[in-house]
């Protein structure tokens, strides 16, 4: 196969690949500012979380993602025991600031495309009694590289060797809003808003635009008297040009310290689910099981999260009140 046509092949997969063109991730129920950036500092915490995933084992060149994210929220008032958890009731807490501000930064290698982003984001609050409505944007920005040297080709006189852009930088627009209450969450947002046009090569090879995706993400929260609570989840995903996918799943909380879930992905998985809390580290972990053609050759997807919590820091509260 001639180097062109290999290329044309590799970067029109990736580009007709809905979940492809934004890292994917099993375990967003437990980061959900990695899809929406309304959700940075909604909680009034400031959360650090590292998620590394390996997907498709057995295949060559199979997706790898890591992902490194933070987020906080902007209070006015100090805690009412610096150094020690606030006591403060939950409405209380969250009314004495508005904004949110995050980070996040991923490396995601699918094929021999490999692209390294940086996000950053602002979010505003506001409280309604018993429930809170939150905006978010984020300015993104990117590069994608075409690692050419696992390429193999016949003729190396190839018109087109020497005209493949080995690295672009691609600025963009995401944007979200949350509704989140006691026992329940609904967001909706978009990434990729510019829809960006990449042009990997000169006249030989066409340009390719990113997609606008859509993620719409909710969850309720049922707990019951024996310290359990289960907590049903739904992730719909889709862009103005592709046919949609969802995941669809339970997870299942025994105090606030381990949980468990399963749920099931349209494209042709099962995900699984594992965690526990120390304090104020969380870590979980999820396999994802294919069900499609390639589950012979596919050993599944392995993801790692690690996720680390605080809400009594001091240096939190240091903030005019224009904030």
């Amino acid at each position: 196969m001639s180097r062109s046509i290999l290329i044309f092949i590799l970067v029109l997969s990736w580009s007709k690949a809905l979940p492809q063109q934004m890292p994917m991730y099993s375990q967003y129920m437990m980061n959900r500012f990695l899809l929406n950036p309304a959700v940075a500092g909604y909680d009034g915490l400031t959360t650090l979380n590292l998620t590394a995933r390996e997907q498709w084992m057995g295949l060559p060149h199979s997706p790898r993602t890591v992902a490194l994210s933070a987020d906080s929220r902007l209070m006015k008032s100090p805690p009412s025991r610096p150094g020690r958890p606030d006591r403060r009731s939950v409405k209380n807490l969250l009314r004495s600031g508005n904004v949110g501000l995050g980070g996040y930064i991923y490396n995601d290698r699918s094929g021999l495309i490999d692209r390294t982003g940086l996000q950053f984001s602002y979010a505003y609050h506001i409280w309604m009694q018993q429930h809170q409505l939150s905006f978010g944007i984020s300015l993104t920005g990117f590069q994608m590289k075409i690692d050419e040297s696992k390429i193999e080709f016949e003729d190396e006189w190839d018109p087109l060797m020497g005209q493949i852009n080995k690295a672009l930088y691609v600025p963009d627009v995401n944007s979200g809003i949350h509704l989140w209450g006691p026992s329940y969450y609904v967001g909706l947002s978009s990434v990729q808003m510019l829809q960006s046009v990449l042009k990997f090569g000169h006249d030989g090879l066409r340009d390719f635009r990113m997609e606008r995706i859509f993620y719409l993400v909710g969850g309720y929260t049922f707990t019951f008297e024996n310290n359990t609570s289960i907590e049903p989840v739904i992730l719909v995903q889709s862009s103005l040009e592709s046919s949609y996918q969802f995941d669809l799943g339970s997870k299942f909380y025994y105090g606030d310290q381990y949980w468990g879930g399963i749920s099931y992905r349209s494209t042709g998985a099962v995900i699984f689910m594992v965690g526990f809390r120390y304090e104020r580290l969380h870590i979980g972990y999820a396999y994802d099981h294919s069900l499609n053609n390639l589950s012979h050759q596919n050993h599944g997807s392995h993801e790692l999260m690690i996720n680390l919590r605080f809400g009594d820091s001091e240096r939190r509260y240091r903030w005019l009140e224009r904030y």
